[in-house]
Parts: C-alpha cells; sequence; structure tokens
C-alpha cells in the first residue's frame, strides 16, 4: 500500500473529511496539523509543498509520490488503487 502523508488545519472543515475519509477505509495516514506544529516544522512543510509544485494549501495529501491538494475523496481512491 502507498505511504500516506496529511498536512492539516485543526480547524478545517475540509481536512476533518480528508482525515475521516481514510479513517473510514482503514488506511493508515501520517497527518501533521500545520497550525499546531513548532516553526522549524512549518518551514519544512512549505518547502515540502513547494518541492510538488504547490502552494501552502489544506488539505495537503501525498499518497506515495503523487500530490492532491483539497478534498477529493475520487483522486484519493483512484490513487490508492481502489
Amino acid at each position: 500500500m502507498k505511504k500516506v502523508v496529511m498536512y492539516t488545519l485543526s480547524t478545517c472543515p475540509w481536512c476533518m473529511r480528508a482525515k475521516k475519509f481514510f479513517r473510514e477505509q482503514n488506511i493508515p495516514f501520517d497527518n501533521i496539523e500545520y497550525d499546531k506544529a513548532d516553526e522549524q516544522t512549518r518551514e519544512r512543510i512549505k518547502e515540502d509543498c513547494k518541492s510538488h509544485g504547490e502552494d501552502l494549501s489544506f488539505p495537503f495529501v501525498k499518497i506515495g509520490e503523487e500530490v492532491v491538494v483539497g478534498y477529493d475523496p475520487k483522486k484519493y481512491s483512484r490513487l490508492l488503487g481502489q
């Protein structure tokens, strides 16, 4: 299974839906809440987003080497091979 990493905001409703999607599909994921992270982690997240050619926007979901910005369960499923 492809590794899933997600950058979210703790108060973002779309981020909450994205996390719920992966939990309901029983797909493990790593999550970092940007607004609760320390400054060093925030800088690392910004650089990671830029390295994928994206602006800092949430949710930011990495599935394997692919990136999905925003809540898009159809794309999540496609990238996971479901």
